[in-house]
């Protein structure tokens, strides 16, 4: 982009920690190994699997190479994971916590897989909210429960209808029934109020139905809007929560997570077996521990630079491709665009990787509300996402281009 763009921000945000998303160039990025970069050819520009494109955060990088140095990758032990995630939580949301309502598992989807043993039996049912994160589905019917649906509504928010309709089906027969909660939601990034919080609880409690709340977006609420933890609002003392500081510090790698009960569950929690304590990593437990004690400054620089490239979409999509429904997500680096105007069928990204050679994630496997719909991850240069958008809209035949309101 040329120096007289709007978009080329200086290198630092106010508080003088550089961009993130401003660090690597596409050469940089396309020497990494992982799955976001080795699944496509070379040519392809990968907007899919939620890696981001920075560097590690130095404060972590600095405790992992002081591990390394020790030769301290032997077994995690303690609680110090849990004391630096419920100081980080007491700061950021005013939730406190003790460390001895939470559990050591070795990532969140894990952690819920290891919870729904806790509350539900074989062949009982688990509640999402359509479109949702995939593995949602997978490691559920894996784990051998039934997923009922209740979708988003028209705005992506949650239906009271709809959970109403499925909690009631969850637990016909007086069987024991569970609801995944995406909080903040995957792939909409839409974040849940205080109040939608406790009608979910309150709903909860009257069907007998177990929350579950994936919180692993959490500290990815944008400006304007606030994380609400599920665990905070009234009625929520049998849930549960799995937290994670692998997507906010870009962590995939590097696997810990923790499981906190409400204060009804705690007994239950204690009762997971010791060895899913023995799944996550040490090293993983110490990068998450200095994330969330030491980067705060580096989230902080991110959440400012992915602000800016979901401003930089709307314009791109408006310019570029007026046919796409995009409503901007509070929270999460990911962007839903309903593509069904554009004239490419259900599968949309298929045609997006074949004729503009851009990796995004298909809508169809998020469940009902999927079909005609991407996945796009904005946590990438602004570079590499106008020439994604740019590649994005040579694959759209000239009629899909148009607006709406285009003869």
């Amino acid at each position: 982009m040329p120096a007289s763009d709007p978009h080329r921000m200086p290198a630092a945000d106010a508080g003088g920690t550089p961009d993130p998303l401003r660090r690597l160039t596409l050469a940089d990025l396309r020497r990494r190994t992982s799955m976001k970069w080795r699944t496509y050819e070379p040519d392809v520009l990968p907007l899919w699997v939620a890696e981001m494109d920075v560097p590690l955060a130095e404060p972590v990088a600095e405790a992992l190479t002081e591990a390394v140095r020790l030769g301290d990758t032997g077994y995690p032990a303690g609680t110090v994971y849990a004391d630096a995630l419920r100081d980080f939580a007491r700061h950021c949301w005013d939730w406190d916590f003790p460390a001895s309502r939470t559990a050591l598992v070795p990532d969140v989807m894990l952690g819920i897989v290891e919870v729904l043993k806790l509350v539900t039996g074989p062949g009982d049912a688990v509640v999402v909210n359509c479109p949702v994160y995939p593995p949602f589905y997978q490691f559920v019917r894996h784990l051998g429960r039934r997923v009922i649906e209740a979708p988003l509504d028209a705005a992506g928010r949650l239906d009271p209808a709809a959970l109403e309709s499925a909690f009631a089906r969850a637990t016909e027969g007086g069987r024991r029934a569970a609801y995944l909660l995406c909080s903040p939601h995957n792939p909409t990034g839409t974040v849940h109020t205080e109040d939608e919080l406790a009608d979910v609880a309150a709903r909860a409690a009257a069907r007998g139905v177990r929350v579950v709340a994936d919180e692993i977006h959490a500290p990815l609420v944008l400006p304007g809007a606030r994380h609400v933890p599920y665990l905070t609002v009234p009625g929520s003392e049998t849930g549960f929560a799995l937290l994670s500081a692998s997507k906010a510090w870009n962590l995939a790698g590097l696997k810990a997570a923790l499981a906190v009960a409400g204060s009804a569950a705690a007994r239950e929690l204690a009762a997971m077996p010791e060895e899913v304590g023995h799944g996550p990593s040490h090293l993983g437990v110490i990068a998450h521990t200095a994330a969330l004690r030491h980067a705060t400054g580096w989230l902080d620089s991110l959440l400012a630079g992915l602000e800016r490239n979901r401003r930089l979409l709307g314009e791109l999509l408006t310019r570029l491709l007026p046919g796409v429904r995009h409503r901007p997500g509070e929270g999460t680096f990911l962007a839903w665009l309903d593509c069904r105007a554009l004239g490419l069928g259900d599968d949309p990204a298929a045609a997006f990787l074949d004729r503009g050679r851009v990796a995004l994630n298909s809508g169809l496997p998020f469940g009902t509300g999927g079909a005609g719909h991407v996945r796009l991850n904005l946590a990438t240069s602004p570079e590499i996402l106008q020439e994604a958008v740019r590649r994005m809209a040579s694959a759209v035949p000239d009629t899909g281009r148009r607006t709406r309101e285009d003869p």
